[in-house]
């Protein structure tokens, strides 16, 4: 059934009307132009994390695609949102590798299924993608696409900048980084080897994320002056909770106190930039509507930091109230999450995260 919608010029003038109420009119961002992420490629037209999904996000205007970074067992880096791969890929239905499902605590949480680094390459080569969300967007492109490396999304990217005459951006994440080094499987180093082995990623954006620090200070130092195209992004979960990393080392720190000033003068000591929940920047109020902007993006941009924002999705399901339209909760909603985007526009992030790069475009283009 498809959702009731607003009529648009009623709809438009109710984003209107909201969206001036949230200006933030003090802040403006860092950056010279605000960036479209592709997050995990454009998820909400095609499989996150496969060379479609990336493809898809180039040709709707991202400034860049973020792939997500795990590791194969035999140490290759590979996209997928998690290290666990039964619900993203096809993997339960083949009888060879069934004796592989088990269950591994990461970073603190037991997970159940199966995982990338109880298999080589190859084998993962022999699967197929299917959507994270069937409740939510379609299914038709399922067991369509492989999982591909971090070298065949450089090809793709560079390959797609020769074509469009334009750089595209790469905004890779390492996931699970200290989880994959105590099953010896570095991460950081595998990263920057792979990133200088192409001649594309020695010139075109990238930025590395990260959830934990101290793989962010030692990319910081090997980096040095020799990667100018290369930035660090410090990511910030829940403010409760910690840095896996830091709770290994019996580190107190959470997210929370990252986020304060003094907190934010210690990450500009090493990263360039923060990733943040969006409602950190406008948090909802009990009833879901956007309240008024937190001082985080001035406090960011106080301590020479550019403030991403995540994650942005066009589904009714995931938008604030004041932007949702009659209807499902799957519906697709373009009109509102353009509201939405422009509210944070307005509040002064640098960039933002959308799981359908052509409406973030649309946000960012037509302010």
């Amino acid at each position: 059934m498809s959702p009731r919608i607003l009529p648009a010029s009623l709809f438009g003038l109710m984003v209107t009307v909201m969206t001036t109420a949230l200006v933030h009119a003090d802040e403006r961002p860092l950056a010279a132009n605000v960036q479209v992420i592709g997050h995990r490629g454009a998820p909400a037209l095609r499989p996150e994390h496969t060379l479609a999904s990336y493809a898809k996000a180039i040709a709707d205007g991202a400034d860049f695609v973020e792939p997500d970074l795990v590791m194969t067992g035999d140490g290759v880096l590979v996209a997928r949102h998690e290290n666990e791969i039964g619900g993203t890929t096809n993997v339960a239905s083949h009888r060879q590798f069934r004796d592989r499902e088990t269950t591994r605590i990461v970073d603190g949480h037991a997970v159940s299924g199966w995982f990338t680094e109880d298999f080589t390459l190859a084998e993962l080569k022999t699967l197929r993608s299917r959507e994270r969300l069937p409740q939510l967007r379609s299914t038709r492109y399922d067991g369509r696409f492989p999982i591909p490396t971090l070298d065949e999304i450089i090809d793709l990217v560079a390959a797609e900048s020769a074509t469009r005459g334009r750089l595209i951006g790469i905004t890779p994440e390492l996931k699970h980084s200290t989880y994959f080094h105590q099953l010896g499987l570095p991460m950081e180093e595998l990263l920057l080897s792979r990133l200088t082995a192409h001649a594309y990623t020695r010139i075109a954006p990238v930025v590395i994320q990260s959830f934990e620090i101290g793989n962010l200070h030692y990319l910081h130092r090997e980096l040095g002056t020799r990667f100018p195209n290369v930035r660090l992004l410090q990511l910030i979960d829940a403010p409760s909770q910690q840095p896996y990393d830091m709770a290994v080392a019996g580190r107190t720190l959470t997210y929370a106190q990252m986020m304060t000033a003094e907190g934010l003068r210690g990450i500009a000591g090493y990263a360039a930039a923060i990733g943040v929940d969006k409602h950190a920047v406008i948090p909802l109020d009990p009833a879901g509507f956007l309240g008024q902007p937190t001082s985080l993006v001035g406090d960011a941009h106080a301590a020479g930091l550019q403030l991403y924002a995540y994650t942005f999705r066009p589904e009714n399901c995931f938008l604030a109230e004041d932007f949702q339209a009659y209807g499902a909760p799957d519906g697709v909603n373009e009109a509102g999450m353009i509201g939405e985007i422009r509210a944070y526009l307005d509040a002064g992030i640098d960039a933002l995260f959308s799981d359908d790069p052509a409406v973030g475009r649309t946000a960012v283009d037509g302010r």
